[in-house]
């Protein structure tokens, strides 16, 4: 597989993710949701960067069962029920995704939602991936 990041100078310049991804590969990995869930179905963590540690880590967790690495994600949501919390964290939240996954960004959005499936969860990660 090979990836461009696409960052065009009329864009503003990204931090923590990249404006377009151009994948190119063989097979697409869908990924599923994933929250701060442990595998006895609890969510972990009391804070945000807990949780979010954790959503990450089960989010590379699946890629990585897929074959997949970090490197290969083209394309991350984060949904979190507190987007000033997120704000907040957010240099905290970068930290963990680079000791996680690598400073190789995928597009990326964060959403604000009312509440997750488990009401104790408060972040949750999408996305997909191009395998080779």
């Amino acid at each position: 597989m090979t990836t461009e990041r696409v960052n065009p100078p009329a864009l503003s310049p990204p931090t923590g993710f990249s404006h377009a991804v151009v994948a190119t590969g063989s097979r697409v990995v869908f990924l599923a949701g994933q929250t701060a869930l442990d595998a006895h179905g609890e969510i972990t963590g009391d804070t945000l960067p807990e949780q979010f540690a954790r959503a990450l880590r089960n989010l590379l967790t699946a890629l990585r069962a897929a074959g997949g690495t970090p490197a290969d994600l083209a394309r991350v949501t984060v949904y979190a029920t507190d987007l000033a919390a997120y704000r907040a964290h957010a240099p905290e939240l970068g930290r963990i995704w680079r000791r996680s996954a690598g400073r190789d960004y995928p597009a990326m959005a964060v959403v604000q939602v009312v509440r997750l499936w488990d009401e104790r969860a408060l972040v949750e990660l999408d996305g997909f991936a191009v395998l080779p």
